[in-house]
């Protein structure tokens, strides 16, 4: 089984040694994004709600880099360094996963890469697509 590394310039670069994506046997894994603006590459600002989105953002763009789109994912792990967020999550979570959302954990975590409140990793069916 061969395995492709995804990449674009539309989800920030990776800050560490990884890729943003691989793609192996029909299955997309999408790594850990937290909220990075990949135009200019710094942590975004302002409240929750912006970071979630742009942290969605990153995942939607990788999946589609790899031929997918978000009704592909069936599995999100979300870590929240405050889970007093779920519910603000939630909310933001839900315009992006409306018509038969993955399976998802969230769990709570002591410190996230920068210092940031959330990351979120996926995985995705391509099926055929990949």
């Amino acid at each position: 089984m061969a395995k492709k590394i995804v990449y674009t310039d539309k989800a920030p670069k990776p800050v560490g040694p990884y890729s943003q994506g691989v793609v192996a046997g029909g299955w997309l894994f999408v790594a850990g994004q937290i909220p990075i603006d990949p135009e200019t590459g710094k942590l975004v600002e302002g409240d929750f709600e912006a970071k979630v989105r742009r942290v969605l953002e990153n995942v939607k763009a990788i999946v589609e880099a790899a031929g997918g789109s978000l009704r592909d994912v069936v599995k999100v792990t979300v870590y929240l360094r405050d889970i007093s967020l779920f519910d603000r999550f939630n909310k933001v979570y839900s315009e992006y996963f409306s018509e038969e959302p993955p399976a998802r954990v969230v769990v709570e975590v002591s410190n996230l890469p920068k210092g940031v409140d959330l990351e979120v990793e996926a995985i995705a069916y391509l099926g055929e697509k990949a």
